[in-house]
């Protein structure tokens, strides 16, 4: 409050005590009521009640994040992670084989592939997907499945199996032929019939009769006979010079030319109508034939592997679809005993690479009688 002195005028007089009484009164009564809001407020302005609202409102949050908090549950402890290695590893891929997620043999190591099986069974088995076994995770598992039998954790060794090709294959047809398993000549290949060969063996060893050889199957085997000889892995084959081509079909008379008959059984390499090379060839069966017609080869591929029928096609020279000229070991051995799927085989190897590296893609292709 501020005070405006007094002058003395002629029209006014000098304050009586009563007016200086009251005066004195008001200010020592605003400066207690300053005092005790103070006081109230420690030290600060008084709050205010929006202030106070807020307050609350934070107070009422804070206890709702901090009861959020206590319930959460832990996580789950993680029992096999990625790069574990242990006896419980090789358990859980045992586990995982048994309800067919895990293909592969038992290592005892958690990588690629086990993470993959761990994903999948959880997937499967509507928990969380994360590759690693957790409690739950393993609880399930145990659940649904038996305790590995010591054939499961350490299952045999595959030596060899479908679809493999080496001079190891060769060694096993001669081995198998010995014991009259094998009625062909060995071609180094693992198709059907070496298969259909291996579980004979293996039912009359008293073995699994898996048409897989495992190192229990390969053992009993080498013990049951003797190495093979040169002669007994690649026996001599009585083929025939091939016949030259004659009177070629006048589709073959102009530019680079694949020119098969169907008629002589053979394919000639022909150039401006000038025979490079004439080679011994057999069809498709029946039920897949060899479509005849003009055509070009439109692919070349030297290692090449049909996905249609699970076997080796090398030196492939596609023409039509899914038809080509290629190289037979089945053609080699057996001759024409046999029938192709639809390809024109080619049973000399030397002759076929040969062959191969000539032809371009581009270059005309005739299938005639």
């Amino acid at each position: 409050m501020r005070l405006v002195p007094f002058r003395r005028t002629a029209a006014l007089a000098a304050p009586g005590p009563a007016l200086l009484t009251t005066l004195l009164a008001a200010l020592l009564a605003l400066l207690l009521t300053g005092c005790v809001a103070q006081a109230d407020g420690a030290g600060g302005p008084a709050t205010s009640p929006a202030a106070a609202d807020r307050s609350a409102e934070a107070e009422r949050d804070a206890g709702t994040a901090e009861a959020g908090a206590a319930e959460t549950p832990e996580a789950e402890r993680v029992l096999l992670d990625y790069g574990d290695e242990s006896d419980q590893v090789r358990e859980l891929q045992a586990r995982l084989a048994q309800l067919g997620h895990f293909a592969a043999r038992p290592t005892g190591y958690y990588g690629d592939v086990t993470l993959g099986a761990v994903s999948e069974y959880q997937r499967a088995a509507g928990l969380d997907v994360s590759g690693k076994v957790d409690e739950s995770t393993w609880a399930e598992l145990t659940g649904q499945t038996e305790q590995p039998t010591e054939a499961e954790l350490f299952p045999p060794r595959q030596v060899m199996g479908y679809g493999d090709e080496s001079e190891q294959v060769r060694e096993l047809q001669a081995r198998l032929a010995q014991l009259g398993h094998f009625t062909q000549n060995p071609t180094g290949y693992y198709g059907e019939v070496t298969s259909a060969s291996v579980a004979a063996f293996q039912e009359a060893a008293g073995l699994q009769a898996s048409g897989t050889v495992f190192e229990d199957t390969w053992e009993a085997l080498t013990a049951g006979t003797a190495q093979p000889t040169h002669e007994e892995m690649y026996p001599p084959l009585d083929v025939p010079d091939a016949v030259p081509a004659q009177d070629l079909d006048d589709r073959c008379l102009t530019g680079r030319v694949l020119c098969i008959s169907k008629t002589s059984r053979t394919l000639s390499w022909v150039i401006d109508g000038e025979v490079q090379m004439t080679v011994e060839v057999r069809f498709g069966a029946e039920e897949t034939p060899t479509r005849e017609g003009v055509f070009e080869v439109y692919w070349k591929s030297r290692h090449h592997h049909s996905t249609l029928y699970d076997s080796p096609m090398p030196y492939a020279m596609f023409f039509d679809g899914g038809q080509a000229v290629h190289y037979s070991a089945d053609f080699a051995a057996n001759g024409y005993n046999g029938a192709s799927h639809g390809c024109v085989n080619v049973r000399d190897e030397d002759a076929i690479a040969r062959l191969f590296d000539e032809v371009h893609e581009g270059d005309e292709v005739v299938v005639h009688w």
